[in-house]
C-alpha cells in the first residue's frame, strides 16, 4: 500500500516538474513560433508596434540593407522590451529550420545578432555599432553600419571593433540629428546675429573714424549742415557705405544660417501612414472580437493556460453580474513609439472605437507589468476605476517586478475581484476624452528656423550689439592710450584743448614733457639756420628747468610746475620752428596750447574778480556758456594739488612765453 502511495506521489511530482519546466518553454516557444512564421513569409519582419520610429513601410529598406551582408540574413524589428536575451534567436532559428545570420533590431539599435551555419562576425559588428554611432542614431542607420562590418569579414571586423573601442571608449561620437531644443538655440542665435552684426557695423563706422582721429591726436570733424535744392536737408553720403555693408552682413547671416541649420526633422524615420498607425489597433480589435483576452504574440507569454482559463471564467461571471458587462483584456506593450505614444488611456479609447462595444477595457503591459482599466458605458464609476485601483494591481510590488511574468495572472485576478466589488452607478458612465498625444505624423518635424524663437533673438541681438559696442569702445580707449604712450610723436596743436586734462597725473606730465622736449630737440637740430631766436630760447629755458639734462624729467626731485613749463616751452618752440609761433597760451590751462582771443574769466574760486586773459577757443565757449564753472577748469598740479598760477615759474604764463622764459632764467640766475 505504501509502495503504491509513494509511486503515485512520484508520478505526480514528475508531472508537476514537467509542467513547470514546460510552461516557460512553451511561453518562449509561442513567441518564437510566431516570429518564425513571419520570417517564413518575408526574411525581414517589422513589428506594427513601432509606427512612430520604424513604421512597417521601412521593411524594404531593411531588406535592401540585409542583402549587403553577403550571407542569408533574417531581421526582426521588435519593441525593445520584447526580447530579454539572445535565446530567442536560437528558438526562432530552430522553428524556421534555415541557417543564416539572425538579427533583432529594437526601436533604437541593433540589440542581438547570432550566426547559425554561416560565417559572420556578429559580435564585432555589434561592438562597432555601440562605439561608432551616437545614441540618437536611427535603427536603420545602425543596421546599415552593422551590415557594412559583416560584409568586411571576420579579420577586418575584429580590427575595426578594436579600433572603435579604443577611439570612443571615453569620447562619444557627435549627435547625428538635432532636436527641438537645438533648433530653439539655432533660431535664437540666428536672430541675435541678424541684428547684432549689422548694428555693430553701423556703430563701428563712425567710431572707427573717431578712434583714428584720436590716435592721430586730432578731434573728429563735425559734419556741416546744409540743404539741398528745394529746401530739403540732404542725407550724408557717408552713411551709404555702412548701411549697404550692414544689409549685406544681415543677408549673409540669414543665408549662412539657412545653409548651416538646414535640418527639418529630428529623425530620418518616414512619416507613418494612417494604415500603419491603425495596424496594431486593428489586429488587437480583431482578436478581441473572437476572444475577450488578447495576448500579443510578439511578446513573451505572461499568462499560462490555467491563468487564461480562470480569467475567462471571471470575465463571464462579471458580465452576468448586476451592473456588469463585457470585459476586454489587451495584453499588449505600451511604448512611446507606438501609435498611442505609450498612453494606455488613449490606447483603450481607440480600441473601444475599433471594437465598437461598451465594456471595461483592461490594458496590461507584458513587458513592464503595468495594468490599467477604463470603463466605457457600464454602470461603474469611471473616475474611481481609473484613479483608485490598488497599487498592487496597477504597479505591482517588489515580488512582481522581479518576476518574469510580472505576476500579471495574479494581479488581473485581483482586478476582476475589484470589479466584482465595485459599487454600481445609477446610469452608464463613460470617461471624457483623453488628453491628446503628440501627432505622430509631425512629431519629428523641427520648428522653423525663422519662427518665434528667431523673433525673440532679434531683440536680444540689439542688447548684444550694445554690449559688444561698449566693450569695443573700452578696448579701443585702452589701445589708444597704450599706443599713444608708445608713440614718439606729440599731439597735434588742434587736439590739445580736447586731450589735455585739467588735473593731470605726475606720470602724464613726465610722459608728455619727455615727448614734447624730444620733438623740439629733433626739430631744432634738423631745421635750417634762422634769424628767429624763439626756438632756441624755448629749448634753452626748458633745459635750464632740467639742469641741462633731459633725463631729469623722470627724477623725483623735478616738480610738476617744472614739467608743465617744459611742455609749454617745447610746444611754443616747435610752433616757432613751423612759422606758427605764438607768445600767448591759454591762461585757463596752458596745456591747451596757443590762445586765440582775450576774455573776462574768473580764475579763482575764492575770488569773484575776473581777469582779462588770453584763452583758447574751447575755453572761450565755456567762458561764454558756463562762466561760473571756469575756476574748475583751471589747470591743477598734482602732489600737492594746487592751481598752476600759484607755482613758479608758471605764474608768468598769463604774461606770455617771453615772460615765462625770463622767469626761468631769473630762477636759474642766468642773465
Amino acid at each position: 500500500m505504501r509502495v503504491r502511495a509513494f509511486f503515485v506521489l512520484g508520478v505526480l511530482a514528475a508531472l508537476f516538474a514537467t509542467f513547470a519546466a514546460a510552461t516557460p518553454a512553451r511561453a518562449a516557444d509561442t513567441q518564437a513560433a510566431y516570429l518564425a512564421d513571419r520570417l517564413r513569409e518575408n526574411p525581414v519582419y517589422v513589428s506594427d508596434q513601432l509606427p512612430r520610429e520604424v513604421p512597417k513601410s521601412m521593411t524594404p529598406d531593411f531588406a535592401e540593407v540585409a542583402k549587403r551582408t553577403g550571407v542569408p540574413t533574417y531581421v526582426m524589428v521588435l519593441p525593445s522590451g520584447a526580447v530579454n536575451d539572445d535565446g530567442l534567436l536560437g528558438a526562432v532559428h530552430d522553428r524556421l529550420g534555415k541557417d543564416g545570420l539572425f538579427v533583432i533590431v529594437d526601436d533604437s539599435s541593433v540589440s542581438y545578432a547570432e550566426a547559425f551555419g554561416v560565417r559572420a562576425p556578429a559580435d564585432d559588428a555589434l561592438t562597432v555599432c555601440i562605439y561608432e554611432l551616437p545614441y540618437d542614431a536611427h535603427p536603420l542607420d545602425e543596421f546599415k553600419l552593422f551590415a557594412e562590418v559583416i560584409a568586411q569579414g571576420p579579420e577586418k571586423a575584429a580590427q575595426r571593433a578594436d579600433a572603435a573601442r579604443d577611439k570612443h571608449a571615453d569620447d562619444e561620437p557627435d549627435e547625428m540629428y538635432v532636436g527641438p531644443s537645438d533648433r530653439e538655440n539655432q533660431s535664437i542665435l540666428t536672430g541675435v546675429l541678424a541684428t547684432a552684426v549689422p548694428a555693430v557695423i553701423l556703430l563701428l563706422f563712425p567710431a572707427v573714424r573717431r578712434w583714428r582721429q584720436k590716435l592721430k591726436g586730432g578731434t573728429p570733424k563735425k559734419a556741416k549742415k546744409g540743404k539741398k535744392k528745394g529746401g530739403k536737408a540732404g542725407r550724408p553720403r557717408r552713411w551709404i557705405a555702412p548701411t549697404a555693408t550692414a544689409l549685406a552682413a544681415c543677408a549673409a547671416v540669414l543665408l549662412t544660417a539657412g545653409a548651416a541649420f538646414d535640418q527639418t526633422r529630428s529623425s530620418p524615420a518616414p512619416r507613418p501612414r494612417a494604415m500603419e498607425l491603425n495596424a496594431r489597433l486593428d489586429r488587437v480589435a480583431e482578436g478581441l472580437a473572437e476572444d475577450p483576452v488578447y495576448t500579443d504574440p510578439e511578446s513573451p507569454r505572461v499568462l499560462d493556460d490555467a491563468q487564461l482559463a480562470r480569467l475567462h471564467s471571471r470575465i463571464e461571471k462579471f458580465e452576468r453580474s448586476e451592473g456588469g458587462g463585457p470585459v476586454f483584456v489587451a495584453v499588449v506593450p505600451q511604448i512611446s513609439e507606438d501609435e498611442s505614444e505609450g498612453d494606455e488611456e488613449n490606447f483603450a479609447y481607440a480600441l473601444h472605437d475599433k471594437v465598437g462595444q461598451d465594456g471595461v477595457y483592461i490594458v496590461a503591459d507584458p513587458l513592464y507589468g503595468g495594468i490599467d482599466a477604463f470603463n466605457h458605458g457600464l454602470r461603474l464609476d469611471s473616475l474611481d476605476l481609473f484613479l483608485d485601483l490598488p497599487e498592487f494591481i496597477t504597479y505591482g510590488d517588489d515580488k512582481s517586478r522581479d518576476a518574469e511574468d510580472h505576476l500579471l495572472g495574479e494581479r488581473l485576478d485581483a482586478l476582476m475581484t475589484h470589479l466584482d466589488e465595485a459599487p454600481r452607478t445609477d446610469a452608464p458612465d463613460t470617461p471624457g476624452d483623453p488628453y491628446p498625444v503628440t501627432n505622430p505624423v509631425t512629431e519629428d518635424d523641427l520648428p522653423p528656423l525663422f519662427g518665434d524663437d528667431f523673433q525673440g533673438g532679434l531683440f536680444l541681438g540689439l542688447l548684444v550689439a550694445g554690449l559688444a559696442y561698449g566693450l569695443l569702445e573700452a578696448l579701443a580707449a585702452i589701445a589708444i592710450v597704450l599706443l599713444r604712450r608708445r608713440s614718439k610723436a606729440p599731439l597735434l596743436t588742434s587736439a590739445l584743448p580736447a586731450s589735455s586734462p585739467t588735473k593731470p597725473t605726475a606720470s602724464y606730465l613726465r610722459r608728455t614733457a619727455r615727448t614734447e622736449l624730444r620733438a623740439l630737440k629733433a626739430d631744432f637740430e634738423s631745421a635750417p639756420p634762422s634769424s628767429d631766436p624763439r626756438p632756441g630760447d624755448c629749448l634753452d629755458a626748458a633745459l635750464l628747468l632740467l639742469e641741462g639734462d633731459p633725463a631729469r624729467i623722470d627724477h623725483p626731485d623735478t616738480d610738476s610746475a617744472a614739467l608743465v613749463a617744459v611742455i609749454v616751452l617745447s610746444r611754443a618752440g616747435r610752433a616757432a620752428l613751423g612759422h606758427k609761433g605764438y607768445n600767448r597760451c591759454c591762461a585757463v590751462n596752458p596745456l591747451h596750447g596757443p590762445a586765440v582771443t582775450r576774455h573776462q574769466v574768473r580764475l579763482s574760486a575764492e575770488r569773484k574778480a575776473r581777469r582779462h586773459v588770453h584763452i583758447c577757443g574751447a575755453c572761450r565757449e565755456k567762458a561764454t556758456s558756463e562762466a561760473s564753472t571756469m575756476p574748475t577748469h583751471v589747470l591743477a598740479l598734482p602732489d600737492p594739488p594746487v592751481r598752476y598760477l600759484e607755482a613758479e615759474p608758471l605764474d608768468a604764463v598769463p604774461d606770455g612765453i617771453r615772460r615765462l622764459i625770463e622767469k626761468v632764467r631769473e630762477m636759474a640766475h642766468v642773465p
